[in-house]
């Protein structure tokens, strides 16, 4: 045989037997599944909401007008600093102020009365005083003149004096009677005239009530046409311009709002989280905020509220507010403090709020991709299946269990039922069901979403693991 056809056929034994060699290996790799899988270890957990929003301070004033008019005079800028009680605008008010002046005159006309009438008043009390003393005076003399007409009419009965004399002694006794008389009578007609005094006093004290009632009112409408700050913070919204009309009472109206004041003391950032987590959001959690236009920089601060109302996401508007029966997605507000604000930070700048709601140190963890779930009927091998189960038996294999599949002997892939707690980035907590050191199948995501129990499996951690984005 010539060397030629020898190494033909060599090469074609080679290539039958390599061929042989091939064919057995992939008959014995029928049903074998490739898959990635990890060691199960310690690690610390957080898990953590996350929620976008705005920066809002956490009290803010409007300052809407008082008193319709026009503006004369603006005294701030936007952005300006201003203190409580400082003067912010002036709104025209000479139609007030002349109302005011009017009243003050007539205030100080009613005093002047007043004052009048108390004069007089102490000037008729001091003259009843010296009638009264001229009544006791009179009636004093009157008893000793009355003591002498007695005598002498004793003596002049007794022959002892004369007629005459006796006849002096009556008319002085009758004389002193009649200015007893007068006297008590200047008496009480002073006191006449003291009562009609008092009574002039009281209708000007009762005029300068009135008029002070007054003065208070249009000096109260006259304040109303100054817009004051009632807070310190900073002048974050100013709509109108001197020269404009300002109206009160209509809300939402850009005549009604002169500017708003914030309180920038406390800043925070008022998020929506999804209906599906507000369940896990406290009081006092620690959360992480970025702001938008601040990018780099991450700040600190705590939820301080928690709203009850869910809110539409597609208006905004509360859930109990809308006439119609909705299953649309909500949001709940929830604001968060910022511990430290910057000073370059404005209200309504866009943020985002990471809220640590619950936290683990050194707890057995998994990838969230290698979590599953199988029923019951998916654990039993299909020659243990019954031909004909009893309904029982259905609705017990239709049972849903979550777990992951650990490699046991012989790359077995056997499901094992864990139970979770908490939930962080890309891991979850495993309360039990797993130990440190158990190897579990962690991708990809369509092979573990389709691998039966007891599978045979190949491990390649070499290939990427393919994920699936968790919502």
């Amino acid at each position: 045989m010539k060397t030629k056809w020898k190494v033909v056929i060599g090469v074609i034994v080679v290539l039958l037997i390599a061929g042989g060699v091939f064919a057995s290996v992939k008959y014995r790799e029928r049903g074998v599944i490739t898959v990635q899988t990890g060691k199960v270890l310690r690690e610390d957990l957080a898990s953590v909401v996350t929620a976008s929003g705005e920066v809002k301070p956490r009290n803010y004033i409007s300052i809407g007008a008082e008193y319709s008019g026009q503006l004369v005079e603006i005294l701030v800028k936007e952005g300006a600093h201003v203190r409580k009680g400082q003067l912010l605008a002036r709104i025209d008010g000479a139609q007030s102020q002349a109302d005011v002046n009017a009243q003050r005159a007539a205030l100080s006309s009613s005093e002047a009365d007043a004052s009048a009438s108390e004069a007089s008043l102490r000037a008729g009390e001091d003259n009843i005083t010296v009638l009264e003393a001229s009544v006791v005076r009179t009636k004093s003399d009157l008893e000793r003149y009355e003591k002498d007409f007695n005598r002498g009419q004793a003596l002049f009965k007794d022959g002892l004096i004369p007629r005459s004399d006796f006849e002096q002694r009556q008319a002085i006794f009758d004389s002193q009677k009649s200015t007893v008389n007068e006297a008590q009578s200047r008496v009480v007609q002073a006191r006449s005239q003291l009562a009609q005094l008092r009574a002039q006093l009281s209708g000007s004290q009762k005029r300068i009530a009135q008029t002070q009632a007054a003065l208070s009112r249009v000096d109260d409408i006259l304040r109303k046409h100054n817009a004051v700050a009632p807070i310190d913070g900073l002048v974050t919204y100013l709509p109108v311009r001197v020269g404009e009309t300002v109206v009160p009472g209509i809300q939402n109206s850009a005549a009604s709002t002169i500017m708003t004041i914030a309180d920038m003391s406390i800043v925070t950032a008022e998020v929506k989280v999804d209906e599906t987590d507000i369940v896990n959001v406290k009081l006092d959690q620690p959360a992480e905020i970025t702001i938008d236009a601040i990018p780099g920089k991450i700040f600190t601060g705590h939820v301080i509220e928690i709203g009850n109302t869910a809110i539409l996401r597609s208006t905004g508007l509360a859930a109990s507010t809308s006439t119609t029966s909705s299953q649309e997605a909500k949001d709940f507000k929830v604001v968060v403090a910022m511990d430290n604000p910057p000073d370059e930070i404005r209200p309504g700048l866009s943020c985002t709020a990471k809220i640590t709601t619950a936290t683990r140190k050194n707890v057995v963890a998994v990838p969230i991709q290698a979590l599953t779930t199988r029923t019951k009927g998916d654990l039993v091998a299909d020659k243990d299946k019954p031909v004909n189960p009893d309904p029982a038996t259905v609705k017990a294999n239709k049972e849903e269990s979550q777990g992951v599949f650990v490699i046991g002997a012989e790359n077995k892939a056997e499901f094992r039922k864990v139970e979770t707690g908490i939930t962080g980035a890309t891991d979850i907590e495993v309360l039990s069901g797993l130990k440190d050191g158990d190897q579990i199948v962690t991708g990809s995501y369509q092979v573990i979403r389709t691998m039966k129990n007891a599978a045979t499996v190949k491990i390649d951690n070499k290939a990427p693991a393919a994920t699936k984005p968790t919502t």
